[in-house]
């Protein structure tokens, strides 16, 4: 665990230290977010903050190897590399999207050539844990492996429209991962492979830390697409090691005496989806929506979750934290579900809940007036 908290530590040190070095460079570049109809800033706010994010997982990645433990296990896997390369590559079109702009069908074909090469250098599913563990033909397991980390990349995209909000989610997302993940790890005999999902989850905690500082209303930069596709990107690629590399029944033997074993057996399905609900959510009502007004599923608008909350009378601050506090109640609560007695996984999830909707119901009646958007 020392290892874990040192790559963390190392990952936000970088990123915190580096996002203003490359404000500077998007000021100078002209990769400025203009104020738009959908948008809540006032002024135009410097983008590519990504590329911070990026370096901060690269370099602690490096460190990892480097270190007595999770050299053996980065040594011993092509995931790191070809994790590395994926997040490179969508790195690299979200940068030419924040300065130039690009159509939706040019970073759709981007999204996808970089989950390919992600996926064709090692980190794919094998299999799924589905009625014990199901092997499909490997086009077809490459196919669903490109498409959940398409869909991913673009559900935190979808997501990340107030100052803070995609990266203290993903974050948020990740620590329930990463103490999932790391449980198992101590355990499960599989090559390393839940410590490199741990592995890649730590660090990209230790990235939205780093930058969050510097994101957090009033955003002093905004990570752009170079950021919040990366960020989706690591979060699969996290979840994909851990999804396609498990057999249910020996996670549930390990984890007996604490939910019934057809509950446990579904874990490694159910994980994934949970750390993701909130931007998954935000994504499936925005395609619904679009397409029953006619429009284009890309094409933007101003009715995602964090506009309805502000259009309901929270603050901008108040948007961003009830969202941070739904997705911890859904990835905490289904981490200490698979972890804690029940009791105690159910007395936490209830706090989080009552929280939730505390926060969600008398907010805006604090005094504040309700924000046109």
């Amino acid at each position: 665990m020392r290892e874990y908290l040192f790559v963390l530590m190392f990952a936000a040190a970088v990123t915190y230290l580096l996002t203003p070095v490359v404000r500077t460079l998007a000021i100078r570049f002209g990769a400025l977010t203009p104020v738009r109809d959908r948008d809540v800033h006032a002024v135009p706010t410097p983008r590519l903050g990504g590329t911070a994010i990026f370096l901060g997982f690269a370099t602690a990645v490096l460190v990892a190897s480097h270190l007595p433990f999770l050299s053996s296990v980065s040594q011993d896997s092509t995931d790191l590399r070809a994790v590395l390369l994926g997040g490179g590559l969508v790195c690299l079109l979200g940068v030419a999207d924040d300065i130039w702009g690009l159509d939706a069908v040019t970073k759709l074909a981007g999204q996808v050539l970089a989950a390919g090469v992600m996926a064709a250098q090692g980190v794919q599913l094998l299999s799924l844990p589905i009625f014990g563990v199901t092997y499909l033909p490997t086009p077809v397991m490459v196919t669903i492996t490109v498409l959940l980390v398409v869909v991913t990349m673009n559900a935190v995209n979808f997501v990340d429209g107030l100052d803070g909000l995609a990266a203290g989610i993903v974050g948020i997302a990740a620590i329930g991962f990463f103490a999932y993940a790391y449980s198992i790890s101590k355990d499960y005999s599989a090559n390393g492979v839940f410590s490199i999902a741990s592995l890649v989850a730590v660090a990209l905690i230790g990235c939205c830390v780093g930058f969050l500082p510097h994101n957090f209303n009033p955003a002093r930069i905004f990570m752009g697409d170079s950021g919040s596709m990366l960020l989706g990107l690591l979060l699969s690629a996290a979840t994909i090691s851990l999804i396609g590399n498990v057999d249910p029944s020996t996670v549930s033997a390990q984890s007996a005496g604490r939910l019934p074993s057809y509950l446990l057996y579904a874990f490694p399905v159910l994980m994934p989806v949970a750390v993701l609900v909130v931007p998954l959510l935000d994504l499936v009502l925005a395609i619904v929506r679009r397409t029953r007004a006619g429009r284009r599923p890309w094409h933007p608008d101003a009715e995602h979750l964090h506009h309805q909350l502000l259009s309901l009378g929270h603050s901008h601050t108040g948007a961003v934290v009830v969202l941070y506090v739904w997705t911890a109640l859904v990835a905490w609560g289904a981490a200490a579900l698979a972890l804690l007695p029940v009791v105690w996984a159910l007395a936490l999830a209830s706090a989080l809940l009552a929280l939730a909707s505390v926060l969600t119901i008398r907010g805006p009646r604090a005094g504040r007036p309700v924000q046109r958007l």
